[in-house]
Order: structure tokens, then sequence, then C-alpha cells
């Protein structure tokens, strides 16, 4: 039993920018990537045909974070930078890091060329009592687990 490695257990989400820990957050999605599927049709020797599949090119899903709402504003700021049109100055590199009950960071995965391409605050209701809730969608060219 000495060599078990027990399943990581994710208590806290960070969001660092070029360096900068932009946020903490309580969720975090969309971490992962896929092939594309190309199909090749040929005939066998035997004079049948053979679908050969073929790995294309990569997609990375997009990383949706959310937390509850504070006086922070960075993520409006960097979001703001795509609605005014400065794309090049929005792409920035980053990484998600998972922490651990005594915050250490257990996992971090680093994202390249990432920028905000949807910010929504959560529903507003005067009887509600429940923390108010914004989510941001970050688009990416890659992502690599690098802990």
């Amino acid at each position: 039993m000495a060599d078990r490695k027990d399943p990581l257990i994710g208590y806290q989400f960070a969001l660092e920018v070029q360096g900068v820990i932009t946020g903490y957050f309580t969720e975090v999605g969309g971490i992962g990537s896929e092939q594309e599927i190309v199909e090749h049709k040929v005939t066998a020797p035997d004079g049948k045909d053979v679908i050969m599949k073929i790995p294309g090119r990569s997609k990375w899903g997009d990383i949706t974070l959310k937390r509850g709402v504070t006086d922070a504003r960075d993520c409006n700021a960097w979001r703001k930078m795509v609605e005014d049109g400065n794309i090049g100055g929005a792409r920035k590199n980053g990484s998600i890091m998972v922490y651990d009950v005594q915050f250490k960071e257990i996992a971090r995965w680093n994202f390249i060329n990432g920028w905000p391409s949807k910010y929504t605050f959560g529903n507003l209701s005067a009887g509600d009592s429940s923390v108010l809730t914004e989510e941001l969608t970050i688009v990416h060219e890659g992502i690599v687990r690098e802990k």
C-alpha cells in the first residue's frame, strides 16, 4: 500500500495570467483536448473497400471558470480588451491551478494564447439570498498539464 496513489481532490482553483494570479474560482470546466478524425477510403488488395481513420488536427475545449462576484474587475478588464478590438493585447498565456485543503498546488494546466470569449454575470433577484456569480470563458490555442 506504500505506493498507493489517491485521486486528487480539488478544494480551490486559481487562474494565473502572464504569471499573475487573476482570481480564485469555485468551478472550472472544459480542460481537455480531442483529435479530429480524417477518414481515408482505400481499396484493399482483396478488392474490399476500407476506411482508414487517421488523426487530424488537435482541438482544445474552452475553459469555463465560475466564482462568486467580488469587487475585483480584472476579468471584466480582460474581456473589455476583446470588446474594444484589442485581440492582440488580449491574447495571453496562463495557467489553471488546483489546490488541496492545505492550499498546496496539486495540479496545473498551462494554456497558450488564451483570451476571454464570454463573460456572464449571474441572475439578479431581490428575493434571492444566494451568492452572485460570474462566469468567464477562455478560448486558447493549446493546453498542457504541467503538474
